[in-house]
């Protein structure tokens, strides 16, 4: 039998919650320890819908990658985040959430994003911030840097990302330079952008860039490209889907079908 403590001590492993920023809420936080898991739905939230998805699936666990919440002092139906653990509770639903110790660990969401940015294919890929190591000697860093098989103009890279992050639009600035040496950052990473430029990256992928930065970024002379918060980090569910069914091969495991891009653009 495989238990909700099963799937997240293996979680623990490949995502350590110690790798955790000081300000998030990671781990194991909604359910019953001992509960039996038969069927998990994979989502990068945990939103009203794939509540009712899990449920409809019968799932006993939601494994996501944004907390469900951060910090609460009471549980009730006054609120939405009560009322969306109250309504796991009653329906025997646990959560597992993987946050910012997913973004830093290797394989997660940096190298999934940097894998679907295209600088996997050649040459090693670097930590973008500087990296912090465990008492185990694991080290883990927030983005990475690498380089394209073969450089390319603005246009044909942006036509390339949006098919490989399924976005619905790219918010963007062509500075001019060939698409050559990329960094990524999963989520909200402008901060980082003149860390890009240190590392001498022509280009710079996240989300959630504000105004200066594009202004900044026009008169630095880098391209910077916001591919939206929910496409740049998405890219993990697959990889979570992948590595909980070989784990657990008795289980059933599906990424949300329900939970897609919030953002449009009309």
């Amino acid at each position: 039998m495989t238990t909700v403590n099963d799937v997240y001590e293996f979680l623990n492993k490949i995502a350590p919650v110690d790798m955790k920023m000081e300000f998030d809420n990671v781990g194991f936080l909604v359910g019953r320890a001992n509960d039996e898991v038969l069927k998990i739905v994979v989502a990068l939230d945990i939103t009203n819908d794939v509540i009712l998805e899990a449920i409809d699936y019968e799932a006993q666990l939601i494994v996501s990658h944004h907390p469900l919440f951060f910090s609460i002092k009471s549980v009730t139906d006054n609120d939405l985040i009560g009322k969306k653990i109250i309504h796991m509770l009653n329906a025997d639903l646990s959560a597992i959430c993987m946050h910012t110790n997913l973004d830093a660990a290797r394989g997660g969401v940096n190298d999934a994003l940097a894998k679907a940015a295209g600088i996997t294919d050649c040459g090693a890929v670097e930590f973008l911030v500087q990296g912090s190591s465990l008492p185990t000697g694991e080290t883990y860093a927030i983005g990475r840097v690498g380089h394209l098989a073969k450089p390319c103009f603005m246009q044909e890279y942006l036509e390339v990302l949006k098919k490989a992050l399924g976005a619905n639009a790219l918010r963007y600035y062509d500075s001019g330079r060939e698409v050559h040496k990329i960094a990524v950052v999963g989520g909200s990473g402008g901060d980082e952008l003149y860390t890009a430029i240190k590392h001498g990256c022509d280009t710079f992928v996240t989300a959630d860039i504000k105004y200066h930065l594009f202004l900044e970024a026009k008169e630095l002379g880098i391209n910077l490209i916001d591919a939206d918060h929910f496409c740049t980090e998405n890219t993990v569910t697959q990889v979570l889907f992948e590595k909980l069914s070989k784990t657990f091969p008795d289980l059933q495991v599906i990424v949300s079908k329900r939970h897609k891009q919030t953002v449009q653009f009309y």
